[in-house]
């Protein structure tokens, strides 16, 4: 028996997995596409999984026909800022090639809706914060140029095929599912938080803080951090927009409260009960001073609102990390 469902390329990662789970939670169906490269199957948990490429045409053909796909959420992409500056041929072929092959597939199957996660890094360093989407767009790395190539292909595609889209602007993606189910692999994560918690919680290593001589009050960077549950439900608004006949958009989604890294230092030992073991070293090329969202246009057009605050963000993310270690 087909379904009508929406498919969720990269599924399997960390803020797919809770997208899905958002989605089924919202009663609706959907099949995961991941070739489970940065991804696991098991973050997946009750969703059907299809493991493979967004540029396998047929596979993905098959897949949006067998469960009746009319909706598609794009997560699958490379998002290593460093790594896409020495190997940039890899993020054009993956974020960019790959993401027109599986527009044009998804095209020929009558998919005319996709949701796609996008980035606040397509601003560059912006001049004035808090950023709204009216901030010019200044990519700084190969990695963030995919995620406003992708946007500017997406539009494109929205005048010469009628394909109507969200690009959602993820600030920063942080915590875990209040159940413990399914978190932040810190393997690769070059996050904040995710280091932090290595930091307390394997003791073999001290947190790098790459400057604390900013023009801040505490004199280092200021970020926005989302929790996951919070970007996974706008997708389920973005997605719920579009079935209302909603026009394409690009929107940021954060929380609109900026926090520096010594926040986020005092919030893990608050939550923790133990000081967090860090060093100050020199300042990281291309880091803004301060960048975090501005999220009126988020509940104008989408209906959508951060719920959860940085200590909330920080003790599911503190239960997640200490369980995978036992």
């Amino acid at each position: 028996m087909t379904r009508r469902a929406i498919l969720i390329t990269g599924g399997a990662g960390f803020i797919g997995s809770h997208t899905v789970r958002a989605l089924r939670e919202a009663g609706r169906d959907v099949v995961v596409l991941d070739s489970l490269e940065l991804g696991a199957a098991d973050a997946v948990v009750d969703a059907p999984l299809v493991v493979g490429n967004i540029t396998d045409r047929d596979l993905v053909t098959a897949t949006c026909k067998q469960y009746d796909v009319t909706q598609v959420v794009h997560f699958a992409a490379y998002k290593s800022v460093g790594e896409s500056m020495d190997h940039p041929a890899k993020y054009w072929r993956n974020n960019v090639a790959g993401s027109v092959e599986l527009i044009e597939t998804c095209l020929s199957v009558g998919v005319r809706d996709i949701v796609f996660s996008s980035s606040c890094s397509v601003y560059g360093t912006p001049e004035v914060v808090p950023v709204t989407e009216a901030e010019s767009i200044r990519p700084e790395s190969v990695y963030a140029e995919t995620k406003a190539m992708v946007e500017r292909i997406l539009r494109w595609y929205g005048t010469t095929s009628g394909l109507r889209s969200v690009s959602l602007r993820y600030f920063n993606a942080a915590g875990a599912s209040f159940d413990g189910r399914i978190g932040e692999d810190w393997t690769y994560s070059i996050n904040l938080i995710p280091l932090v918690m290595k930091a307390i919680l394997l003791g073999d290593r001290k947190l790098k803080v790459f400057g604390d001589d900013y023009d801040t009050p505490d004199g280092t960077c200021i970020r926005d951090y989302i929790h996951v549950d919070d970007l996974a439900n706008a997708h389920v608004m973005a997605l719920d927009h579009l079935e209302g006949d909603g026009e394409s958009l690009e929107v940021n989604v954060g929380t609109g409260i900026g926090s520096s890294v010594f926040d986020v230092i005092s919030a893990v030992e608050k939550i923790s009960g133990e000081s967090v073991p860090y060093e100050v070293v020199g300042r990281r090329s291309g880091d803004p001073v301060a960048t975090f969202a501005a999220p009126e246009y988020a509940l104008q057009a989408l209906n959508w609102k951060a719920r959860y605050d940085l200590e909330t963000i920080v003790r599911t993310a503190h239960s997640w990390h200490r369980e995978q270690i036992g």
